[in-house]
């Protein structure tokens, strides 16, 4: 018989590693909804006792039973885990997910928050 560790919950904040959104987390976020990202932070879900810390990027979805699940990968040692789409994850995400267009729709909003940010820093030194 294989004995499971209990979920933690754990309410953390986190910036995104892959797009820098800014993740106000509930205590069962596990990735970025913008870009549906996530990092290699636990062995068992909420234990936080991974080592690796690699970036898991979001490489394909799954449906069972009903429930929709992202499926994650770890760029750094090849780990693969499963979580739940979230309510707040964004549909375009999602859709760029199941159609296969998930990396070009990271490369565009990492692209477009840069531009946002420069933006921004361009028009408060206007300002002065």
């Amino acid at each position: 018989m294989t004995v499971t560790a209990q979920f933690t919950r754990r309410k953390e904040d986190f910036t995104c590693d892959v797009c820098a959104t800014d993740v106000q987390g509930n205590g069962y976020t596990n990735h970025c909804p913008e870009c549906l990202s996530s990092k290699h932070v636990d062995i068992n879900p909420g234990d936080r006792a991974s080592s690796c810390k690699g970036t898991m990027l979001a490489v394909s979805l799954e449906n069972k039973n009903g429930q929709q699940y992202i499926v994650h990968q770890c760029e750094k040692c090849g780990f693969v885990r499963r979580n739940k789409v979230s309510p707040n994850d964004n549909f375009e995400a999602i859709l760029a997910l199941s159609n296969g267009t998930i990396d070009a729709y990271r490369r565009e909003l990492v692209f477009r928050k840069k531009l946002e940010k420069q933006i921004l820093s361009d028009v408060r030194q206007s300002a002065r």
